[in-house]
């Protein structure tokens, strides 16, 4: 499961710099798959798009912070618990209930940005 950021954010940042894959990003800004990951070019993602890493994705909130669902691995990998969940101040980073994956998947994700 992803995390989301709800509409209680009060766009203080302090969720950005925690996340190991670069899935979080300031209401408005532009996204990549290639950000802060391994990927690069045409990959096919492990829900079986195929997309450009390195090509412009629109912001998903032009108002505050959010988390590309694609990205985010809950942490899996990295840490024992959602960093962004751990450092928000309004508790506003909370499971994505329309982006349900198992831990098998959330590893299996974290390796294929991250397969070093």
């Amino acid at each position: 499961m992803a995390i989301i950021i709800t509409d209680e954010c009060i766009n203080c940042g302090a969720c950005e710099p925690e996340c190991p894959n670069t899935a979080i990003y300031e209401g408005a800004d532009d996204w990549r798959y290639s950000d802060g990951t391994s990927l690069k070019g045409k990959v096919v993602l492990p829900n079986g798009s195929e997309v450009d890493a390195d090509e412009v994705q629109e912001p998903i909130s032009d108002e505050i912070y959010y988390i590309s669902p694609d990205k985010c691995t809950e942490c899996v990998g990295f840490h024992e618990e959602p960093q962004c969940a751990a450092v928000c101040p309004v508790d506003c980073c909370v499971p994505d209930d329309s982006h349900v994956e198992t831990e098998e998947e959330l590893l299996a994700k974290q390796r294929f940005m991250h397969p070093e």
